[in-house]
């Protein structure tokens, strides 16, 4: 019974912050990782059982499968140099900065578990920035660079995460041998994605039921993370090549039907594992800051500060060189390549909030060695994790907008073209498939007149934000809300006095939710 009022106490928390981040307009990881500390103040808070292997297990397939589904093939290669440079590289290079910045203020910490923090605290998590991005109209590839390296560092950062650990279990650590494991665990893991996206794309077009296709790809991260790790390669690497080539072929092999019912599902479901690992590891902080009572609260939250200086300042120094440095030494072979924007670099730069990955992968650290010891300063890494990640969310979400706004970055947005092209181009097809089949079915050329026009017109009265629109657009999308509002409330008054059926009901709130759906 305790464990059931605690999920029921966890998700009433999840709901409320959910709405605080909604109604304060600002991304919905900042409001959990405030509640989350708050909970850790809450004294003498029951403690919820779990094994610590299982959070990366329960929570990062899906997330990061739904960030790989996505993802952008073709812009994801277009820029597979600045991704690579900040994923791989960026990675590495604040594992090394931060294990040592630990390790210097920390001795007693032995060098591998300072790097386990290093590797821990290293991926960014891009859910935070691209929030707030979109909304800004950015340049594509910026959010394309920061989406891109989002979804593979989570991986390499997992990759050197488990190996640090491996050093810390076996207290041996060869780097010639590490680094072979790294290819091979990431070439493995990268493979075993790629032959289960291909099973089950071909399972999938054999399905023919939504709800059967919805239960099926919510299988699919589970068991590509479970085989990959069976057989010792990498389950993250997995889950994210398995969603990227399902997405290729998703508009081929999805209904419409059952892309909506998806689409809500994996919203909720990563909305639901954001919020319960930020309230969890609030629950634990209780528990942790107990054990750490040693220490001075002034000592950990320098050490936090610290930590969090340097997982900031190497990311300045990192991307500024590396988005010149290719350029210097490839010399006259692209002197046509556009030079990167110091604006846009800044933007980059300051887009390293950390979040759930760091979050699971410090909860899912093990509590003791083979021998029976307790894993050396692991109540010090989860705190400096959790310091880190609120640092940099609420210090660096809440100023992105301002710094954006300061530099003038959003003043470029492309897709704007891209999608009233696409637009003009749908409803001239729509128009033409019309017309051929009128032609021949031998029915008057008028009597598709209303639908021409409705096809005409959804170029512009169905524009997404990035589109400007007339004063005429807008009082028909105006219109059309008011006339669905109306349509809505008449329903529910029909229901209610049982002129109507329950079916029927239904049936018609599921045309008003499209049409609605449609509009917004």
């Amino acid at each position: 019974m305790l464990l059931l009022e605690l999920v029921l106490f966890l998700m009433i928390c999840a709901v409320a912050l959910g709405w605080l981040a909604r109604h304060f307009k600002f991304p919905y990881p900042i409001a959990l990782v405030v509640g989350g500390a708050l909970l850790g103040f809450i004294p003498k808070l029951p403690q919820f059982p779990f094994d610590p292997q299982l959070i990366l297990v329960i929570v990062l397939p899906p997330v990061l499968y739904q960030a790989a589904l996505l993802t952008s093939w073709t812009d994801f290669k277009a820029n597979i140099r600045p991704i690579s440079l900040l994923a791989i590289g960026l990675v590495i290079a604040t594992t090394l900065a931060v294990g040592a910045a630990f390790k210097l203020m920390v001795p007693s910490v032995p060098w591998a578990a300072a790097f386990v923090l290093g590797a821990i605290v290293s991926p960014p998590d891009a859910v935070a920035a691209t929030t707030i991005l979109s909304r800004l109209n950015i340049p594509r590839h910026v959010v394309t660079i920061l989406e891109g390296e989002s979804l593979v560092n989570d991986a390499s950062g997992l990759v050197i995460y488990k190996l640090a650990i491996a050093a810390v279990l076996t207290g041996a650590f060869s780097f010639t041998e590490a680094s072979a494991q790294f290819v091979l665990v990431s070439a493995g893991g990268v493979a075993v994605g790629i032959i289960l996206a291909f099973v089950y794309i071909a399972i999938h077009r054999r399905l023919g039921d939504p709800f059967i296709e919805v239960l099926t790809v919510l299988t699919i991260p589970y068991t590509a993370y479970v085989a990959a790790e069976s057989l010792h390669v990498s389950g993250v690497l997995a889950v994210v090549a398995a969603g990227i080539v399902r997405g290729r072929y998703a508009p081929e092999i999805v209904s419409a039907e059952m892309r909506i019912m998806a689409r809500s599902v994996w919203n909720v479901l990563t909305f639901l594992m954001n919020s319960l690992i930020f309230i969890l590891i609030g629950i634990q902080m209780s528990d942790v800051m107990e054990k750490l009572n040693r220490y001075r609260l002034a000592d950990l939250l320098l050490l936090g500060a610290l930590v969090s200086a340097v997982a900031i300042a190497v990311r300045f120094l990192w991307v500024f060189p590396a988005a010149y440095l290719p350029h210097w030494l490839s010399g006259s072979l692209h002197e046509k390549a556009p030079r990167p924007r110091n604006r846009e670099l800044a933007i980059i730069s300051w887009c390293g909030m950390r979040g759930i990955v760091s979050l699971a992968a410090a909860l899912a650290l093990p509590t003791a060695l083979p021998g029976g010891a307790p894993f050396p300063g692991r109540d010090l890494i989860i705190f400096v994790t959790f310091f880190v990640i609120a640092t940099t969310l609420i210090g660096q979400g809440l100023t992105l907008t301002p710094l954006i706004r300061k530099l003038k970055v959003g003043v470029d947005w492309t897709m704007k073209e891209e999608q009233q092209h696409v637009r003009s181009s749908m409803s001239a097809a729509a128009i033409a498939a019309i017309d051929m089949h009128l032609a021949n079915a031998h029915a008057p050329s008028d009597w598709a007149d209303p639908l021409r026009v409705e096809l005409v017109s959804h170029i512009a009265i169905s524009a997404p934000d990035g589109l400007e629109q007339t004063a005429k657009d807008e009082l028909l999308m105006a219109l059309r809300r008011i006339a669905i509002k109306a349509e809505r409330k008449e329903l529910i008054r029909l229901w209610r006095e049982n002129e109507i059926s329950d079916e029927v009901m239904r049936h018609q709130e599921e045309i008003l939710d499209y049409q609605e759906a449609q509009l917004s």
